[in-house]
């Protein structure tokens, strides 16, 4: 049928990501570094993103294109379900193909930890306060607050033992750079994943949150994410997942501007 939809001019899209949140089907995604329309189905040819684009790279077209399915929406939406159409696919790093089942996922792990030793699963202490306490100057060293390895969202399988009932820390790949108290006001007591919205698959990000929310039933996830537009998409995935694994478990969004502070303590 011919009907009006979105058209996205790649040429002019930087992939800021501000076009996401605002469609409300999750018809467009970032995939390597460009928004695209994922699905004509998912597009409902209104246009809510066209306003929220600062390089006027969306425009409302009439073309030939499948009806609207406002039911495969929801389904994307409560991370159901991922569009997929044959004019591209999406970009999944080569090492972290998604599974669908925890026994899946053990395999999984046991073919990471045994093709690389830089990624088998670690698991460490951390010295306790006290005795750290004792043994400090005037001014103490700093210690680093990581219990574990590996840390990369694509590389920690679902089944890690630090991961089980853990508070998780979701941090964008930056955001340790910008904060300068990341270990001690952020990573403490927690178990952490890295991640880059803009650089990998988001919708493949929703899909292994999900996964390791129903395996290992984490406490809460703090999501530390940069100011910048395309770092949203993080939180938006930890949100996704957990509607979609266990709606009980709280996402915490923290943001950090680009000059290091927490936006919480700008105000």
């Amino acid at each position: 049928m011919i009907r009006k939809i979105v058209q996205i001019n790649e040429e002019l899209c930087d992939g800021c990501g501000l076009c996401v949140p605002s469609c409300a089907e999750g018809a467009i995604q970032i995939i390597n570094g460009k928004a695209k329309l994922v699905s004509d189905r998912l597009c409902d040819g209104l246009g809510a993103c066209i306003g929220e684009c600062p390089r006027g790279a969306i425009s409302i077209i009439e073309r030939e294109a499948e009806a609207f399915d406002e039911s495969l929406a929801q389904k994307v939406l409560q991370g159901k379900q991922v569009p997929t159409e044959q004019r591209f696919s999406f970009h999944k790093p080569a090492h972290a193909e998604p599974h669908t089942s925890a026994a899946a996922s053990r395999q999984h792990a046991g073919r990471i930890g045994g093709s690389c030793p830089g990624t088998r699963v670690l698991q460490f202490e951390t010295p306790s306060d006290n005795a750290v306490s004792k043994a400090a100057s005037a001014e103490p060293e700093k210690r680093s607050q990581l219990r574990q390895w590996p840390v990369q969202l694509a590389l920690v399988p679902p089944t890690a033992p630090y991961l089980q009932n853990a508070h998780i820390l979701l941090a964008a790949d930056c955001v340790p750079f910008a904060y300068a108290d990341f270990h001690d006001r952020m990573l403490k007591g927690k178990a952490l994943l890295v991640g880059c919205p803009k650089l990998d698959d988001v919708q493949w990000y929703i899909q292994k949150l999900a996964q390791i929310i129903a395996v290992a039933q984490p406490s809460s996830i703090t999501v530390a994410y940069m100011e910048v537009p395309c770092c949203a998409g993080l939180v938006r995935a930890a949100q996704l997942a957990a509607a979609s694994a266990n709606p009980e478990v709280k996402i915490q969004p923290l943001m950090v501007t680009v000059s290091g502070q927490l936006a919480e303590e700008q105000r």
